[in-house]
């Protein structure tokens, strides 16, 4: 059974009641109780500092060589809060409907209304740690919106939010590594997870420089490891990102939810040849002042700015005029794909649409575009080579942000006990789509405010256990399993690279399970995955030996999980007949291509069980008791 745990009481006092009734552990207590936290984004490095800073000791662990590199610097754009400082309309309750509305009504009120409760203090605990928030002359924080909302919520600094906020983490991070309550590992991937007794007490890891493996006991394990969207291979994540820690613990017990809820974000550069590696993302900020449109004559050749005004479709808002260009990802990229699809792409291969500033630099001014933008600008310039304050970006959608992940109840613990999911990893806020600068908000108040408050109901009840030690047979068994599929990886010695089977398992991915699916399609993708998986293990080539660096073993690893979580993703999206949010099944569309919700039947979140492979269904039921579903309108 699939127990949520939400609190009782009015959805107001949810998060209240739930702090009155958890469990305390005395500081004497917390100092004899160990957690593994595996990752150092905004989720990891804020959770490793203050579940440190209450007493607890803890091993951070990360792939990177630095906390600094990890994902969470890339997010550009801001972070939401409730703060109402331009006494728009804003609040709590508005943030929550937003939010609801914007993931189709496919997430849990009780988590929701917590995300957008806790988004206040969060800034508030941000400014204290120093984060350079843009502030308007007068010295106040600046706002601006970002898609799906007709407020402006969104703290930034400029174009690099995320590493100023990655920067304030790795600070708290670095102090307790300074006062000894943090170990930190880097260079380190958990290639599996320990659970004994049905908890989780540990985690097999690769040191990626020598290749050694080892072992690690503790009383609980956070998995903090980011999306997965490089599943696709082509996204705005970086090359390193993966699965595989929320895979293994998939196959160990822990339950995968909405696995196909991926994002397509709207604003990223074209792919230009085969042999790109990732795509880079283009702040969706831009899209407050920016204009998107593409020209009105199908295979149009012209200079940009040659092609006049009247001769210009700006189709989001003739499609949607009440948000117009901060319609959400999901339809804005949709809504791209349809007028290139049609013919009306524009660029070297046709596959982008023109975002485009000249509206905004003759209403306001250059110095005002370049103070809000100008990071952007040059990042956009030092790619292309072409000057966006001159002539229109081009940008075109592309695989992001993950909301699907491992299913967790209120608390943020799986199905395994003892293991905690926080950040991108878990499937919990966003339904079946994410508003933009939402991400950084989860991560951050996952790892600062909830997981600290919810882990002690779980360690409050290992008091008296006895910790396992490091030869306890499980351990045996996990790490004999790991060597043996290595040693698999490194004697078929195919005729394949590695990248050749992500190359592939993208193209299959990009094409049936991305920004519109249907049945066919799906079916046909669980087969091609399938005989890809069974090529993979017998024609793969991995080069080196496990006893060195080895950038192969490491890819080849994560691909293999990679295969396995595709055929779940097409698994997942099959069954679901209903198009909503970035879930868009072509069968379920209304007369104008929306997105058509069948409530009466999947208003639930999918929780698959690994049961060997054949993927088991379970249901979470999500009841409504706030906010009835409508039908998701931005007309």
């Amino acid at each position: 059974m699939l127990d949520s745990k939400i609190p009782e009481g009015p959805i107001e006092n949810k998060w209240l009641n739930y702090q009155i009734k958890a469990k305390l552990i005395n500081p004497a207590n917390k100092k004899a109780l160990s957690i593994i936290v595996v990752g150092s984004g905004l989720s990891g490095a804020g959770s490793a500092a203050t579940l440190a800073e209450l007493g607890y000791h803890v091993k951070c662990f990360y792939y990177q060589d630095s906390a600094r590199r990890a994902h969470s610097i890339a997010a550009q754009g801001g972070i939401n809060a409730a703060k109402n400082y331009q006494h728009d309309g804003d609040s709590v309750w508005r943030m929550f409907y937003d939010t609801l509305k914007g993931g189709d009504f496919r997430s849990r009120e009780a988590n929701v209304y917590r995300l957008a409760e806790l988004s206040a203090p969060l800034i508030d605990h941000f400014v204290q740690q120093g984060v350079p928030f843009a502030r308007e002359y007068g010295g106040v924080l600046a706002n601006r919106s970002f898609g799906g909302v007709q407020v402006q919520r969104t703290f930034y600094t400029r174009g690099q939010t995320g590493q100023q906020l990655l920067l304030a983490a790795y600070s708290q991070l670095y102090k307790m590594k300074k006062a000894k309550k943090v170990e930190l590992f880097p260079r380190h991937e958990m290639l599996d997870l320990v659970v004994i007794d049905g908890k989780a007490k540990g985690i097999i890891a690769r040191n990626l420089v020598t290749g050694q493996l080892k072992r690690f006991v503790a009383d609980a394990v956070v998995l903090a490891t980011g999306g997965y969207s490089r599943v696709f291979r082509l996204s705005t994540l970086a090359i390193g990102c993966n699965a595989s820690a929320i895979w293994k613990a998939h196959k160990r017990g822990a339950y995968f939810a909405a696995p196909s809820f991926t994002q397509i974000h709207p604003t990223a550069l074209p792919q230009t040849s085969e042999a790109q590696s990732k795509l880079t993302l283009m702040s969706e900020s831009l899209r407050n002042d920016g204009r998107i449109w593409v020209p009105k004559k199908k295979g149009d050749n012209r200079n940009t700015n040659d092609i006049p005004e009247e001769e210009r479709d700006y189709y989001l808002e003739r499609r949607y005029p009440n948000f117009g260009n901060l319609a959400p990802r999901d339809i804005a990229s949709r809504a791209a794909k349809e007028r290139i699809d049609k013919g009306y792409g524009v660029g070297q291969l046709k596959n982008a649409v023109y975002l485009d500033f000249r509206h905004a630099i003759k209403q306001f001014g250059m110095h005002t575009i370049k103070d809000r933008y100008s990071n952007l600008f040059e990042m956009y310039k030092k790619i292309t080579g072409v000057d966006a304050y001159q002539e229109p970006m081009q940008i075109s959608p592309a695989a992001h942000f993950s909301m699907g992940g491992l299913w967790v109840d209120y608390e943020l613990m799986t199905t395994i006990q003892g293991l905690y999911a926080i950040g991108e990893c878990n499937f919990s806020d966003h339904g079946a789509n994410r508003l933009g600068a939402n991400s950084l908000l989860q991560a951050s108040i996952d790892g600062y405010f909830i997981l600290p408050n919810t882990i002690n109901n779980y360690l409050a009840n290992t008091l008296n256990e006895m910790r396992p030690t490091l030869e306890h047979p499980e351990f045996d068994n996990v790490q004999k399993e790991i060597e043996q599929q290595i040693a698999k990886l490194l004697s078929i010695n195919g005729n394949k690279t590695v990248d050749h089977f992500h190359r592939e398992l993208g193209k299959i991915m990009w094409q049936e399970c991305a920004m519109s699916r249907n049945k066919q399609g799906l079916e046909k993708a669980i087969v091609q995955i399938k005989d890809l998986k069974r090529d993979f293990w017998k024609n793969v080539k991995v080069t080196g030996s496990d006893k060195e660096m080895n950038t192969e073993l490491e890819k080849a690893l994560r691909l293999a999980d990679f295969i396995e979580l595709g055929i779940l993703m097409c698994t997942d999206a099959l069954q679901r007949e209903e198009s909503c949010g970035a879930h868009f099944r072509e069968e379920y569309q209304t007369k104008d291509g929306e997105a058509m919700r069948v409530d009466h039947r999947f208003s639930y979140v999918s929780a698959w069980e690994y049961n060997n492979g054949n993927f088991k269904l379970h249901k979470e039921q999500l009841e409504f008791e706030y906010v009835k579903p409508s039908v998701r309108s931005y007309k």
